[in-house]
């Protein structure tokens, strides 16, 4: 497994941190793709920004495995995984009776495209989120892309836009979405470092810091106020096995 360590770009804007932590990713794998390409390429929401799978979907389309733990309740039901997960085939199943009983937009989107990733060859799993989930991937070197809360991660106000500028209020503020690559987790201390797209973080100008478990496994979780809430581990097909065997 390459030895590389991580870099990251600076988003180039608002929304587009997913396709610069999937560039990444890309990078850290050698795999030589301009990040417009990646921008131009992975599906954006009509709200702006886009999801978690559509990032899973493009990992595929260029030739990696791609494993998902979700934690999101508005898209997948706990019974689908417990006590004995569903096959892919009768989760796309229930993935489809969702969208006709429910109706909603945004759920609508988010369930085609997990068909979509499942039918890719993708695979999601539900498990407790926690230091040894974390650790089992990071301590081989795998990094892991999450999709998480920045109003949690950053500890700051909720945003809102007005007249096409984006603004802070903790009255008419919603919470917002993220994306970033945990690169490193220290056990004894309890400590995860990651790698931030978004340069202007209040935590550290070169895009790498260190933050609590607690802390971030808690904006993970929240991140499922804007339809994320996952873990991703994206790896290469020739040494998945390897790296992933037995998780």
């Amino acid at each position: 497994m390459t030895g590389k360590r991580l870099k990251i770009k600076s988003q180039p804007t608002d929304s587009t941190c997913g396709p610069t932590c999937l560039k990444a990713i890309y990078d850290y794998y050698d795999l030589p793709i301009e990040l417009d390409r990646i921008i131009e390429e992975v599906h954006s929401l009509e709200t702006g920004g886009t999801l978690e799978v559509f990032l899973g979907i493009h990992a595929l389309d260029h030739g990696f495995k791609v494993k998902m733990y979700t934690y999101n309740l508005e898209v997948f039901d706990p019974t689908w995984f417990f006590p004995k997960p569903l096959d892919t085939k009768h989760i796309i199943e229930k993935l489809q009776q969702q969208i006709e009983a429910k109706k909603k937009r945004k759920l609508e989107v988010a369930c085609k495209a997990y068909i979509e990733f499942l039918q890719k060859g993708g695979k999601i799993m539900m498990q407790d989120l926690s230091g040894n989930l974390i650790l089992r991937y990071l301590k081989r070197r795998i990094p892991i892309l999450t999709g998480l809360s920045s109003t949690y991660l950053y500890k700051c106000a909720r945003e809102y836009i007005q007249e096409g500028k984006q603004h802070r209020s903790d009255i008419l503020g919603h919470s917002e979405g993220h994306f970033v690559v945990l690169e490193g987790y220290d056990k004894e201390t309890k400590i995860v470092t990651l790698m931030d797209p978004w340069p202007d973080n209040p935590y550290s100008r070169d895009q790498r810091y260190s933050l609590s478990r607690d802390h971030l496994m808690t904006a993970i979780m929240l991140g499922v106020l804007t339809y994320d809430a996952n873990l991703m581990i994206i790896t290469r097909k020739e040494n998945h096995d390897e790296l992933t065997n037995g998780f």
